[in-house]
């Protein structure tokens, strides 16, 4: 298949990246200079940061404050939410997601990380890898970030020691590439003091890669959409009978992936009816082709009972539908997740009823051992459960499609999100071949 030039590498693309670590470990300090030396901040944030700064006795202005904006933050010296930043740089755009470093907040970088294109992970060159730094490196995994970062921080307490950084570099690609991590890059660093995040160090000539800001520039992030199959959920069906337009029908949403072209032969899923496209509109233009992630109308031809939720794909690469969903998921809300639990599954622009059939194990990240059955998940935890869904689903697995692979269980009560799941199988399947267990009934919700 052809490729599709879609938008240039250069100075128009964007990067989504996230910032996880141990605690203290400098991933504000680090995200604080990266503004700071990209020129990225204004003149009045700076003037607020050396102020907090000099009211805590502080000489240098503290750039942990950029992106630690709570009071809580700024007292404990710790990052407890995800703080999102945006900046550009002449050679491209980023979206930064500065994520916690504590254990209680691991659903915090699992957001922050949800959609990020590269991770950064910090170590600091005193401690080396750590239990929290192999967490990191396995929700990365989990979540199928395509590029990792190690920066090893703190260079300048170890005396920008060359065998240091190599064997932090060493151990921590090892156990990353072993979790299935496909790039891992390691840059000794040290963000108080700028070395290597922005400009070359003058301290660690023993290193010939590029800084930080260099790789964030640099790192591949604009794929072919053609290598991925069409994915197209409706958001809204378009009907204006108006006497300009009195038969138009179209379908508006954004593409999830791939590629939609008119004249392919498409299926709208769950009912597996089948049409053919007859148009293609985008900006108010008729176009031939549309790719992800592009906002568009689609018009079939032929007049189909199609709405929002319906998702329409390639006939040749249509998902399969189902209504039992086998997934990882991360628990992201106060309250347990509980076997026979009734929820809300949302899947793209779909919402449907579902009862949560089974909980077959939790995975401990310290070691990324199964705890078998364990019940119920709490925050923060990641599992493996099996979902029955009141209508049938057309969900790719996660490892296949980041995007339509995913979804939300939320609560049906009050519409709190409960879990981030990812259909499929994760990297860890100790618990895969575990049966099931039958729900009781309970007020129309067993499926």
């Amino acid at each position: 298949m052809s490729t599709i030039n879609t938008v240039d590498a250069g100075a128009t693309s964007l990067l989504r990246f996230a910032t996880a670590g141990s605690v203290d470990d400098g991933k504000s300090t680090l995200v604080g200079r990266l503004l700071h030396d990209s020129k990225s901040v204004l003149a009045d944030q700076l003037e607020a940061v050396e102020h907090a700064s000099r009211n805590r006795g502080q000489e240098a202005p503290d750039l942990a404050l950029l992106t630690d904006g709570l009071r809580a933050e700024r007292e404990q010296g710790i990052t407890i939410d995800v703080a999102y930043r945006y900046f550009a740089t002449p050679r491209r755009r980023f979206i930064l997601a500065d994520t916690p470093g504590h254990v209680q907040y691991t659903r915090n970088m699992v957001t922050g990380a949800s959609t990020a294109e590269l991770a950064v992970v910090l170590v600091d060159a005193r401690n080396g890898v750590v239990e929290q730094t192999r967490r990191h490196a396995a929700v990365a995994a989990l979540l199928r970030v395509p590029h990792v970062v190690l920066a090893v921080n703190k260079m300048d307490l170890v005396d920008y020691a060359e065998p240091v950084f190599a064997a932090i570099a060493e151990e921590f690609t090892t156990y990353a590439a072993s979790l299935g991590v496909p790039e891992i890059t390691a840059i000794p660093i040290s963000a108080l003091a700028g070395d290597n995040v922005v400009t070359a160090s003058a301290h660690m000539d023993w290193y010939g890669g590029p800084t930080v800001l260099e790789h964030l520039e640099t790192v591949p992030v604009v794929a072919d959409p053609s290598d991925d199959p069409g994915r197209f959920p409706v958001q809204y069906v378009i009907r204006p009978q108006t006497a300009e337009h009195p038969d138009y029908r179209g379908y508006a949403g954004q593409i999830a992936s791939g590629v939609l072209r008119v004249g392919d032969a498409v299926t709208v899923l769950p009912s597996g009816r089948t049409s053919t496209i007859e148009a293609i509109d985008a900006l108010g233009q008729a176009v031939d082709v549309a790719w992800a992630p592009q906002s568009v109308t689609v018009r079939l031809t032929d007049d189909l009972d199609i709405s929002r939720g319906d998702l329409i794909a390639p006939t040749a690469t249509a998902p399969s539908v189902s209504q039992d969903i086998e997934a990882t998921i991360c628990h992201v809300a106060d309250r347990p997740l509980t076997v026979g639990q009734r929820v809300l599954l949302k899947h793209t622009t779909r919402t449907v009823k579902a009862i949560v059939k089974d909980i077959p194990s939790r995975l401990t990240l310290d070691d990324l051992s199964q705890h078998l059955a364990p019940g119920e998940l709490v925050a923060n935890d990641i599992g493996r459960i099996v979902v029955r869904t009141a209508e049938p689903l057309a969900l790719d697995a996660y490892a296949d499609s980041r995007r339509t692979g995913s979804f939300l269980l939320i609560d049906p009560a009050d519409g709190t999100t409960l879990t981030a799941g990812m259909a499929g199988t994760a990297f860890a399947e100790a618990a895969a071949d575990a049966a099931p267990a039958d729900a009781a009934d309970d007020e129309g919700w067993d499926f």
